[in-house]
């Protein structure tokens, strides 16, 4: 039997004909039986997203009946309205295909800006933390858990003010002062709370145990175990000291934050905060200038939290790339292509291979690609002047799409020998040719676990920039956006030889 991932990455039958929009783009996301993509209406230049849910898969592979997509769409609906949650737009199905279409968030993912093993800046991580909690409260004011709050369902809009995204797994605990209990097993590991996998929780309760953990890894750059329960040796030390841990992740938190994180994280749902304890928390109530009066971002200070967004973001190569941890079981050759990669896997004949080697004076054409920023030397120092000084909103200096990528002007032969080995040095198996053609574009499918265990699969692609000059873009497929960028690193780290850079 296929996999879920593999049931949508096949798209077994095409998209409806008479959708009232255009489609714009190609795939821009992904999950466990859904596409999404860039559409707008005729005549309406306002660009939106739509998730496409392929319903027999859904309900083949993941038990999901139309009911529950019909309950998912009217949950969406019901809470659409908050600055924090993407705004629901319309929906319709026809026999195979249910499509949602929503806001589209302009400034992607949150947690692809965000240093692994770094964090952000306490105010940064204050600013995002507090419109999450707004965004939740809102929810369950509702009676609505989200049940899967991570970083994949963090989304920024234009100016940098954060959404929270994905009703997939959402519940309604409460309707008419009648609670109702959950039952089911969902959510990311690292992220869910201890007593979820007892099959027998108050969801909204659960979610705070989940705003904790980003929290954290907001602060720390990194999550505290890969799951809740005693076989993870991180959580059994937690659990053992009532949560007072000195290990150096938790050491290096602010006490403060540290006060409300233990609050946020006790093991007991009863003995947890409530999100009113959260909002009188010391280091919730602290004065932030990134707050405006209505809770979104202060518009003036805009570029200046992009900018800092951007410069913690550093790929340093004068360190050594580090080893693949022992408990990580790399796949061994990937199972599917993804939609935009043939499947075909001819011999690498390209005209790409007759390129120019590596040069040094691409640098200044492309000094104001955003991703350049975090090869330079030193970390903070980046930014191109005509970058900052042109950019008019958050999105100018934060683009929409990953900033997990590198530009290089090897030939095609010395891409693919570079990458592979970088891949071999990490312990994490890759195809030894690319797969794809000219016409339609090289690619390597990844597959393996991220540092917590947790899936981790997309692609790498070869897009051509100018002659002689590619874009090497790792698109993730599947996985923690952090986790993502942590491989990327990794393996830019083992491409330094070809990759171009602001010297």
């Amino acid at each position: 039997m296929p996999s879920p991932v593999d049931a949508v990455q096949s798209q077994p039958e095409p998209l409806p004909k008479d959708l009232p929009f255009q489609i714009v783009s190609e795939t821009i996301g992904r999950g466990a039986y859904a596409s999404i993509k860039k559409a707008k209406e005729a005549g309406n230049p306002t660009i939106f997203a739509v998730k496409f849910i392929h319903k027999p898969s859904a309900l083949a592979l993941g038990k999901i009946t139309g009911k529950q997509l019909n309950f998912e769409v009217a949950l969406h609906k019901h809470c659409s309205g908050h600055q924090n949650v993407v705004k629901f737009l319309g929906s319709s199905e026809n026999e195979t295909w249910r499509w949602i279409a929503m806001e589209f968030a302009e400034g992607g993912d949150l947690f692809d800006k965000i240093e692994p093993d770094v964090g952000v800046p306490e105010d940064i991580a204050h600013f995002y933390f507090t419109q999450l909690i707004a965004g939740v409260s809102f929810l369950h004011s509702k009676g609505v858990a989200h049940r899967d709050i991570k970083p994949e369902n963090m989304l920024l809009d234009s100016d940098g003010n954060l959404k929270i995204a994905d009703f997939g797994l959402a519940s309604l605990f409460s309707l008419k002062g009648q609670y109702k209990y959950s039952t089911t097993l969902c959510g990311s590991p690292p992220y869910v709370a201890p007593e979820v996998t007892g099959r027998h929780y108050r969801s909204d309760i659960s979610d705070i145990w989940s705003c904790g953990v980003v929290l954290f890894v907001l602060l720390a750059g990194n999550t505290p175990w890969d799951e809740p329960t005693r076989e993870s040796y991180e959580f059994s030390v937690y659990l053992e000291n009532d949560g007072r841990v000195n290990t150096d992740l938790w050491a290096n938190l602010p006490m403060q934050a540290l006060s409300l994180l233990r609050g946020m994280m006790k093991i007991s749902p009863n003995d947890r905060f409530s999100l009113d304890d959260i909002r009188r928390h010391p280091w919730f109530t602290r004065p932030n200038p990134y707050l405006s009066s209505t809770g979104q971002l202060t518009s003036t200070l805009s570029l200046n939290l992009a900018t800092r967004l951007m410069e913690n973001l550093h790929v340093s190569f004068g360190t050594r790339t580090p080893d693949v941890p022992e408990d990580i079981m790399p796949s061994t050759q990937p199972d599917f292509a993804l939609p935009h990669s043939p499947a075909n896997n001819p011999n690498l004949v390209s005209y790409y291979a007759t390129q120019p080697a590596p040069r040094t004076d691409y640098a200044e054409l492309l000094a104001d690609e955003p991703s350049m920023t975090q090869f330079a030397p030193t970390k903070g120092l980046g930014l191109s002047q005509s970058l900052t000084q042109n950019a008019q909103r958050f999105k100018d200096i934060c683009p929409p799409t990953s900033l997990t990528e590198f530009f290089t002007a090897a030939n095609l032969r010395t891409i693919q020998t570079t990458l592979t080995q970088a891949f071999h040095v990490i312990g994490v198996r890759v195809p030894e040719k690319f797969s794809g053609s000219e016409e339609d574009g090289w690619f390597l499918h990844v597959k393996t676990k991220d540092g917590r265990r947790c899936p981790l699969e997309g692609d790498i692609l070869l897009e051509p920039v100018v002659k002689g000059v590619q874009k090497v873009r790792f698109w993730k497929g599947r996985g923690d956006p952090m986790e993502w960028r942590r491989l990327f690193k990794r393996i830019a780290v083992g491409c330094k030889d070809i990759v171009i850079t602001n010297k």
